[in-house]
């Protein structure tokens, strides 16, 4: 009989560990996918300066890597997403995992999916999104601005505005509105992903929480949101603290291996 049980047991803990496995690469194929995000929309020299210049002043970023429509003007949305911070000496946070739903996010005719990241420029902003439950364009006291075809002059479009909005689908930045949608933080996929319980407040700003997958986001987000060096459009030096594996091929993620994010004491 003993031995039945002990293999029981030990048939249990091989699923358990089977199915947690399974749950964190799935966690991690969406940080990958955020990181590839990332850098096509803020990557190409041209039309983005001025977007780069919003993610240098940033609090923090909500990347959504697909955000899915169903139905032709009319529809239900959905997309899942990571939300990282900006620390202390330039670095930023493993990412937090949110869920993001709503009615009609003002897409054009015809479009079913977009990438769409969130540039959080205030901490009232920060704070806000990292409440239980968000509502863009319906939180009162934070002005909300959507860059449409062309992100140049994002600057002056965005004065004033806790949140800046940049959708592109297809290869072009498309007018993306997410007036309605309401972001959730996603409890599960960060206790796969991080292996404990956690709030999306520990993770990206006490900053307790860090996952070595998610070097190649922080390392991207270090880059792209460095001063370009000489006042042109060359690329920014590798973050300090770690190592990269050199260039990667196109589609895929560079590997990376950074310090920790340091904990916030505050």
């Amino acid at each position: 009989m003993r031995p039945i049980m002990l293999l029981s047991a030990l048939l249990l803990a091989l699923f358990g560990f089977s199915g947690s496995a399974r749950a964190q690469a799935e966690e991690q194929a969406l940080v990958d996918r955020a990181t590839l995000t990332l850098q096509e929309i803020m990557g190409p020299a041209d039309n983005t300066g001025d977007a780069r210049a919003l993610l240098r002043n940033a609090k923090g970023v909500l990347i959504c890597p697909r955000v899915f429509r169903a139905g032709f003007f009319i529809g239900g949305e959905f997309g899942e997403c990571v939300l990282a911070a900006r620390g202390g000496g330039g670095s930023w946070s493993s990412p937090a995992f949110y869920s993001l739903v709503g009615g009609s996010f003002g897409l054009q005719a015809g479009l079913q999916d977009a990438q769409v990241i969130s540039l959080i420029m205030t901490e009232r902003g920060l704070n806000a999104v990292l409440d239980s439950q968000f509502k863009f364009g319906a939180e009162a006291g934070l002005a909300f601005a959507t860059l449409g075809r062309s992100i140049q002059g994002a600057t002056t479009a965005a004065v004033g505005a806790d949140i800046v909005t940049i959708g592109r689908s297809r290869g072009l930045f498309a007018g993306i509105t997410l007036d309605g949608a309401v972001l959730s933080a996603n409890s599960s996929a960060m206790r796969a992903y991080f292996g404990r319980e956690a709030s999306a407040r520990q993770v990206v700003v006490a900053m307790e929480l860090h996952n070595p997958g998610s070097d190649p986001l922080r390392g991207a987000l270090m880059r792209l949101g460095a001063p370009a060096s000489g006042g042109g459009n060359s690329a920014a030096p590798a973050p300090s603290g770690g190592t990269t594996s050199g260039s990667a091929a196109p589609g895929r993620v560079q590997t990376e291996n950074l310090a920790p994010p340091p904990a916030n004491r505050r």
